[in-house]
């Protein structure tokens, strides 16, 4: 069975095969450069990104209708140029340890779960670290063999071996968060030794000049080509005879056309177990992500700071986020559920007033509006707080929105029974394993104690966050960003394979990042004897959707990224506690 390639225009092929043949000339020179030199280039890119950062912040801002005075264009500093900064900083420490004879591990406390396995504690890795985002943890999981030694001998992926080609690899952006395609790049390139083509996805066409000057370095090079185009160009060079690997950020739909075709020649591969991409290939494909809040006796400050924090996790980018959650699991017990639910619902209305802006995502708004009006609806209709019963088979379980609205269901139980059958619902109903999120406060988390640990190994969630949101992790670049693993081509609803990653660890079971539980001055309570809260500086983190100062903090913060002392931290930090 065959399927024609796409019909492009003689042009149009000669362009791109020209680009893939220049491409295989810089995998060439890649095997040349030596670990030092790998390094180097690192801070080139660093270098280059810092220079175009104010107009990669301003070029994405602009592209999702957030004006020159909207309080949420911080959101476009730390999801581009913050989060490629730091990337470029964590990979280079890693090249540069490797080539002075040592070990990604090196210094990095490993331990055990309860359960047995290992894990590292990656984050935070400097001062920096501990004063940017004070009071958050993070953690890699490794599959229930590894043991040190084997963990460490596995350290550094494409790097143990940097004469080892890995070809050429396509890389097709995503369109929804602009420092996406560029970490894309970076780890093909580190981890498995990939030159890259790399297509932006049409909504990110206006990036495409800042992107040719942040990493301008791996142009000059040929270790990357940049390309524009629609569907049947990403048709065309993901059956390319010399294009090795590909990568996906998008969706499971669009992975399921890449992988099997569309109609019946779809359906008859499927059957013959026979995919039309005869190329290897890793994903990364959203989901339907959880909040599972564990009941508790929460002060009325609490409830209100954790309903920001869910309003957040769903709003951010306007709900375009692989990384969103989507359901928020409660308690039918919780003697505090309404009053919760009460303070999510005026979070999730008093955000800042934004565009829906994602192709698509107004037309799953206006169908959910009109099946559920009795629902909370918000700045105009463009967001919503949808209740539905547990196990429904209800949209909000099976499909990922990618638009702000945020279902609402509840289980029976409190303490491990309600957070066993939280665990069990969201592996068992939710579509796709990428991210989960669990709200619990300090005095239940130790009270559960090590239950509390084998809980989380039970949770089948590539990222888990504790007391935060799994974009912490996502922007961690230590740790690594992907399905659970056990994804196949015939069943990937969260994609295969992980990125970020910068220890370029081996056998990756999972991240878990930790956050706070009350934020700075309330976050004083964790340093009493026996609390095992997170102690934190941190005021109203400059992430949430309702941080007054979320603009110039994320600005300030990336401008340190940039090379600015410690020093210039301080009046960025004074400005995060007017949030």
């Amino acid at each position: 069975m065959t399927t024609a390639l796409p019909d492009l225009a003689a042009d149009s092929r000669e362009a791109l095969d020209a680009e893939i043949a220049a491409l295989r000339r810089g995998a060439t020179l890649w095997t040349r450069l030596s670990l030092e030199q790998r390094a180097t280039l690192l801070e080139r890119i660093h270098a280059s990104t810092a220079a175009v950062m104010d107009e990669w912040a301003d070029a994405a801002a602009t592209s999702k209708g957030l004006g020159p005075d909207h309080p949420l264009r911080g959101e476009e500093w730390f999801t581009g140029p913050y989060m490629t900064l730091v990337s470029t900083e964590w990979l280079a420490r890693t090249v540069r340890t490797l080539a002075a004879g040592g070990n990604p591990l090196d210094g990095v406390p490993l331990d055990q779960t309860p359960s047995g396995r290992l894990r590292a504690r990656v984050f935070p890795g400097d001062l920096s670290d501990r004063i940017i985002v004070s009071g958050f943890t993070g953690e890699v999981w490794f599959d229930g063999d590894v043991t040190p030694a084997r963990a460490r001998a596995a350290a550094g992926l494409g790097q143990r071996t940097p004469g080892v080609s890995g070809g050429v690899g396509l890389v097709l952006g995503a369109g929804n968060v602009t420092s996406i395609p560029v970490a894309d790049v970076l780890y093909e390139l580190f981890a498995f030794n990939r030159v890259c083509l790399l297509k932006v996805n049409p909504t990110q066409d206006a990036l495409v000049p800042v992107f040719e000057q942040a990493l301008a370095p791996l142009i000059e090079l040929g270790l990357l080509r940049i390309v524009r185009g629609g569907g049947e160009i990403g048709a065309y060079l993901t059956r390319h005879e010399s294009v090795d690997h590909v990568h996906i950020t998008g969706s499971v739909d669009t992975f399921d056309a890449i992988v099997w075709g569309v109609g019946d020649d779809a359906a008859a591969r499927r059957a013959d177990g026979n995919p039309l991409l005869q190329t290897p290939i890793t994903a990364e494909l959203g989901g339907v992500s959880p909040i599972i809040v564990v009941p508790g006796e929460w002060s009325e400050a609490d409830l209100a700071y954790q309903a920001e924090y869910v309003a957040t996790m769903r709003l951010q980018n306007a709900g375009h986020n692989c990384v969103a959650a989507q359901v928020l699991v409660l308690s039918e017990d919780w003697p505090q559920r309404e009053a919760f639910l009460d303070h999510v619902r005026r979070a999730m209305a008093g955000t800042p007033s934004r565009k829906v802006w994602y192709p698509r995502s107004e037309e799953r708004l206006a169908t959910l509006r009109d099946s559920r009006p009795d629902a909370t609806w918000s700045d105009g209709g463009r967001r919503g707080v949808v209740e539905f019963a547990c196990g429904a088979d209800d949209a909000m379980e099976i499909q990922e929105q990618f638009a702000p609205v945020l279902g609402v269901t509840a289980l029976p139980g409190v303490g491990q029974v309600f957070l066993d059958a939280a665990i069990a619902y969201a592996n068992e109903r939710l579509t796709g394993t990428l991210g989960a999120n669990i709200l619990i406060d300090p005095v239940e988390q130790t009270r559960l104690g090590d239950d509390f640990e084998r809980a989380l190994e039970r949770l089948h969630y590539g990222t888990i966050a504790v007391n935060t949101w799994t974009a912490v992790g996502f922007l961690t670049p230590a740790l690594p960003w992907g399905a659970y693993p056990g994804g196949t081509l015939e069943h990937a609803p969260s994609g295969l394979g992980v990125v970020h990653n910068a220890f370029l660890l081996a056998r990756i079971d999972r991240a878990v990042v930790r956050g706070p539980f009350r934020p700075f001055p309330r976050s004083l309570s964790a340093l009493r004897p026996r609390s095992r809260g997170a102690f934190s500086l941190l005021p109203k983190p400059p992430w949430f959707v309702t941080a007054r100062t979320g603009a110039t903090v994320s600005a300030g913060l990336t401008r340190f990224r940039a090379g600015g002392g410690i020093l210039r931290l301080i009046p960025t930090m004074l400005n995060a506690f007017r949030a």
